[in-house]
């Protein structure tokens, strides 16, 4: 096999979807004898993981903010040239780039290099606002990227009609290398993972737990997370009487382990790119709720064979979900079993070959 120069590029390594699959694809490739890199656009002061060993860092801690316009501009262009040294100084044959606004400013870093530039889409753009200047420069510069990497079939559709079909690629996240999943008792826990952010949609998971008959049950509500809508979360939960059922340990190390012992997950998102949480949960063995939201779930369960799918923003259907897991336990063992075999549907191996494809395709090109 040739042994390549990989350089990919995100944002930074701080807690989140894209950030941990840069850390666990770099690895992978790394490991099959390529010289890899990873291009942060932040500095090393916001990580939270931890490259492999043998992966090169290149930290650009660019994102330094501007007082007006002008200095908006100036800074612009000094960021794109910090961008285009740093990748010139590393010399890859391909550059692999996570996240929309990364993804613009590598495109339009590496015009006229003759690098080739593979861009991914973390979220569902369809849903997540970036703003009229970033969405044109996109609009502009995809066309001009040698792929455009998407998770899901229906964010695919969205890239039709202004990307090529033959730079279009649907690649899902894998299933992460994890301990063996727990089958038998476990807590009587509700778990939920994510950014406290409103698009998780966590105060409509705490409006179905308060009005369900699991507090008086003895069921705990854990979030997962940490960011801007802790407070209103925590104040929500004093309003609706759940605050004494309610656990925010803030970011931890190993979700995973907290996966294995709660009985029901639940993905409560308005919107998803293809969510990391879901598949860890069900590679646990956790029965499993989730919205039907734009992107990823519905790729990921079968409606009541591993899990099950409520609407968007429907609170009462999701109480209804979850009164039918945790009073079922029977059910619960079934789709939690049946929900283990994302490990097979999602391994590291098979996604990790489509990424290798994606690059053979570029050379041959």
């Amino acid at each position: 096999m040739k042994r390549r120069r990989v350089l990919f590029a995100v944002s930074s390594l701080a807690p989140g979807g894209a950030e941990r699959t840069v850390v666990e694809l770099s690895a992978a490739f790394s490991q099959e004898g390529h010289h890899v890199g990873v291009l942060t656009l932040s500095g090393t002061e916001s990580d939270h993981y931890v490259l492999h060993p043998s992966v090169e860092r290149l930290a650009e801690n660019i994102q330094w903010p501007s007082a007006n316009p002008w200095q908006s501009v100036v800074g612009n262009l000094s960021r794109q040239r910090i961008i285009r040294n740093s990748v010139r100084r590393f010399a890859p044959d391909v550059v692999l780039s996570f996240g929309d606004q990364t993804n613009v400013r590598l495109l339009a870093a590496s015009l006229g290099t003759g690098i080739p530039v593979v861009v991914s889409e973390r979220t569902d753009p369809r849903q997540h606002r970036i703003g009229a200047a970033w969405n044109n420069l996109r609009r502009w510069l995809y066309p001009r990227a040698a792929a455009v990497v998407v998770q899901t079939r229906s964010v695919a559709e969205w890239a039709r009609g202004w990307i090529a079909e033959e730079r279009l690629v649907v690649i899902p996240n894998h299933v992460r290398a994890l301990q063996p999943a727990t089958l038998g008792t476990r807590e009587k826990a509700v778990l939920a993972v994510g950014r406290l952010d409103r698009f998780k949609g966590f105060d409509l998971l705490l409006r179905a737990f308060a009005s369900s008959r699991l507090p008086v049950a003895g069921y705990r509500l854990i979030l997962l997370g940490e960011g801007p809508e802790r407070s209103n979360l925590e104040a929500l939960a004093m309003r609706l009487g759940v605050f004494e059922r309610l656990e925010m340990p803030g970011v931890v190390a190993e979700p995973e382990a907290w996966m294995a012992r709660c009985e029901i997950f639940v993905l409560s998102s308005r919107y998803e790119g293809f969510p990391n949480v879901l598949l860890e949960a069900m590679a646990m063995g956790c029965a499993v709720v989730a919205t039907d939201c734009p992107s990823g779930p519905a790729e990921i369960i079968e409606p009541g064979k591993n899990g099950i799918l409520v609407p968007v923003d429907d609170a009462d259907s999701l109480r209804n979900a979850m009164e039918r897991l945790a009073e079922n336990e029977k059910l619960r063992e079934q789709m939690g079993n049946a929900a283990i075999d994302v490990r097979k549907r999602f391994s590291r191996i098979r996604v990790i070959q489509q990424w290798f494809e994606v690059i053979k395709k570029i050379e041959e090109q």
